[in-house]
């Protein structure tokens, strides 16, 4: 293998994690939180894991299904486990009670008093 093609690796997973440290000493140091912000990046993030499900994993678990078990049958075997799962997580989301799930959209109005932090902890 070409030392060039490993550096770039090397510096794409370096890039990758230094950004996620970055990214949280920024949510950790903020004096208030900015929810505007914070469901904008939230939703690009859904936007983002959706579409590598879709793109990505979607075509290499139709692949092997399909070797597997014929072309019809691994296409729908699939596509029924990809919305199975999204089925699955919305049926988690509803069981969790309201007050112990922080992604609830009635938790917003407090965590954007400045006496809430990111924890939703107040503070004194």
């Amino acid at each position: 293998m070409d030392a060039s093609v490993i550096l770039f690796a090397f510096g794409l997973t370096l890039f990758a994690g230094l950004s996620t440290g970055i990214g949280s000493a920024l949510a950790f140091f903020a004096k208030k939180t900015n929810t505007r912000f914070l469901f904008a990046a939230l939703g690009f993030s859904a936007g983002v894991m959706i579409y590598v499900s879709m793109i990505e994993i979607f075509v290499k678990a139709k692949d092997s299904l399909t070797e597997a078990l014929g072309a019809t049958r691994g296409y729908w075997i699939t596509t029924a486990s990809f919305f199975g799962g999204i089925f699955l997580i919305s049926l988690i989301d509803k069981l969790v009670p309201s007050f112990e799930n922080p992604h609830e959209a009635g938790r917003s109005k407090r965590c954007s008093s400045t006496r809430y932090r990111s924890t939703g902890k107040r503070r004194n």
